[in-house]
């Protein structure tokens, strides 16, 4: 994709538009400093923030916003680490009064070994957050039932994991995320369990609007050259689906033409 196409090739959430379509996380990293130069390199425009892990108020100690400037990055709050939907209501109004930010990502866990969403008190927290008036971007299950219920709910993004939160095997149900992709109205993208880059290009190529991740990045032996791999997988993907793969076929095909063949 050259740089004109990628200019133009947009994706929009909540009426705010991007070019990159990979979002990092902002937790696991060896400090701040080396947080901040994988961010720059990953071409992301969107960090999002753990509101109850990530220091953003107390000036005494090193602060996120000193490293991952919000002039660079949009900051996505989320809930990491709430098991209620009180929790993580609760969370983002105060973040919502910390910083002002409205656009948030919700994430209602159901227990502590598998970090998988519970989806009745997520959807029960995001009727109440868009109540509230909050732009909601929704981690889920890759259930194509709750998906539709998420977005019929107001959802700005459909957020579907590929595998458990931080465990990094690729995608575990790509036919469940395809389904959920071209039946969704909103943006739709995965959210964890991508391991390294081919994983991040093969959810692209499955049509997703974008992909986060941030242990793939954070635990990489090298965090930096991972979030610039990342990157550029994520832009390879989304150009081969733009492309159109070719078709799948159960017998050979010669790659040279038959015809004048001696």
């Amino acid at each position: 994709m050259d740089d004109q196409s990628l200019i133009s090739d947009t994706w929009t959430v909540a009426g705010r538009t991007f070019t990159s379509r990979l979002i990092v996380g902002t937790g696991k990293y060896k400090d701040y400093a080396q947080n901040a130069a994988a961010a720059r390199a990953s071409g992301a425009e969107i960090v999002t923030v753990a509101v109850r892990r990530v220091n953003l108020t107390d000036t005494s100690q090193p602060m996120l916003m000193d490293y991952v400037k919000q002039d660079e990055f949009t900051y996505l709050p989320n809930t990491a680490g709430c098991f209620t939907g009180e929790d993580a209501v609760r969370t983002l109004r105060l973040a919502r009064e910390a910083g002002g930010w409205n656009l948030v990502k919700l994430e209602v866990l159901s227990d502590p070994k598998t970090l998988y969403p519970d989806m009745e008190e997520t959807l029960r927290s995001l009727k109440l957050l868009v109540k509230d008036g909050f732009d909601v971007m929704v981690y889920c299950s890759d259930d194509p039932v709750y998906a539709r219920k998420l977005e019929e709910a107001g959802a700005a993004a459909i957020m579907p994991l590929a595998a458990p939160i931080g465990s990094g095997p690729g995608i575990q149900n790509p036919v469940t995320l395809r389904i959920i992709i071209e039946n969704a109205k909103v943006p739709v993208l995965v959210d964890a369990g991508v391991g390294t880059a081919s994983e991040a290009a093969e959810a692209m190529e499955l049509g997703c609007d974008a992909v986060l991740m941030n242990t793939a990045i954070a635990e990489a032996k090298d965090p930096i050259r991972m979030a610039r791999a990342m990157k550029y997988a994520v832009m390879a993907g989304r150009d081969a689906y733009l492309a159109g793969r070719m078709p799948r076929k159960l017998y050979a095909d010669p790659s040279s033409p038959l015809a004048g063949l001696i």
